[in-house]
């Protein structure tokens, strides 16, 4: 089940990233149809930034809590190790936090 939200998801984000460039393939036909008043497809780069932004802030949220969880239950389990097991979960969970920030950025300037 996890694995086809997963596939699903990709496919969406895809399609939102994708959708729009498609039918403005040429520098000219993209001037006609801004003339012309019709739409550009932003609106749907738009959807799929923000789609990709979220994503990244709630998967990084969901794996930074599984490190906080299993961390608290390794300390209980072995509490010796304490501070060994404290500082991985922080190492741990600060490079998750920058690959997130790097994911929102990256969704984000897709609306550009």
């Amino acid at each position: 089940m996890k694995q086809l939200l997963a596939l699903t998801g990709t496919a969406l984000a895809a399609l939102f990233f994708f959708g729009g460039d498609v039918a403005m393939a040429a520098d000219g036909a993209e001037a006609a149809a801004a003339a012309a008043g019709a739409s550009t497809g932003v609106g749907i780069k738009a959807i799929g930034g923000g789609l990709a932004a979220g994503a990244a802030a709630i998967g990084a949220g969901i794996g930074i809590g599984n490190i906080g969880s299993n961390g608290v239950q390794s300390i209980a389990r072995q509490p010796e190790m304490a501070g060994t097991i404290s500082t991985q979960m922080i190492i741990f969970a600060a490079l998750i936090e920058g690959v997130a920030l790097f994911a929102v950025v990256v969704g984000l300037l897709a609306i550009l």
